[in-house]
């Protein structure tokens, strides 16, 4: 009787064992797999179409809007705008970690060309961390935080946006100074991306936050209503000019 006990419980342990080893074995299948599945979460496949788009911030005294317009496996196009100048640029960058780097440059053609170097993180697409190094030593490097932020043309904004939805009559700027009826018009301009040459007219409107410069050529984007109210309003600031205090009701 004792024989057959002791046999039964070395028989009990035998299987426990094995079933232990089993599970054991079984546990590190799923261990190695849950790693491998995470691995593979990590090791996503990046996408150059990801860090396409707009960024616009401030650039120095300026505000400037870089458009990423291309990217391959290791090369970006695109454009800066600011300062009344619209400028392409070409370079290259590496997929470092989590990280974007790039170098692209201007042509070298103009007094204002350089160099961008371009950080972008994954973990925050909608912004371009970095410097900017002019070619000419003369000048300072600029470093720079832009956030994502793509152009609409908005008929609604600004201090008179009348002027983008409806034909001006006499009554609505027969009163107005020389300095506002620029300003009106200029807006108009502004409504459209227009990235203005003069540096007051440049700074009045980097001041909005609805001002996106977009481009230095409007022609073709303007509207008849708006062409129409131009003229006018270019009519009135040459008689605010040219009769002074003499001028209005």
């Amino acid at each position: 009787m004792r024989k057959f006990f002791f046999s039964l419980l070395a028989g009990s342990i035998l299987v426990s064992c094995n079933n232990k080893k089993s599970t054991t074995a079984n546990e590190t299948k799923d261990d190695t797999a849950k790693v491998a599945s995470a691995q593979t979460t990590v090791e996503v496949k990046r996408s150059p179409e990801e860090i396409l788009g707009s960024y616009v911030g401030a650039f120095g005294d300026n505000k400037i809007t870089l458009l990423i317009t291309r990217a391959t496996d290791d090369s970006i196009e695109g454009r800066s705008i600011v300062g009344g100048n619209d400028r392409p640029f070409k370079g290259t960058y590496a997929f470092g970690s989590e990280t974007y780097n790039g170098t692209a440059k201007e042509p070298g053609d103009h007094k204002n060309d350089g160099t961008f170097n371009l950080v972008i993180n994954r973990s925050n697409l909608n912004q371009v961390t970095g410097n900017w190094i002019p070619n000419d030593n003369k000048q300072y490097a600029k470093d720079f935080t832009l956030e994502r932020k793509k152009f609409e043309y908005k008929s609604d904004v600004g201090n008179y946006p009348e002027a983008s939805q409806r034909l001006l009559k006499a009554d609505d700027i027969e009163d107005f100074p020389k300095s506002e009826l620029e300003y009106m018009r200029n807006e108009i301009f502004a409504r459209h991306g227009y990235c203005f040459n003069k540096k007051k007219l440049r700074q009045d409107f980097e001041m909005q936050e609805w001002y996106v410069p977009n481009t230095v050529d409007i022609k073709g984007y303007l509207t008849d209503i708006e062409k129409k109210n131009i003229a006018m309003i270019k009519r009135y600031e040459k008689y605010a000019e040219d009769y002074g205090d003499e001028y209005g009701r």
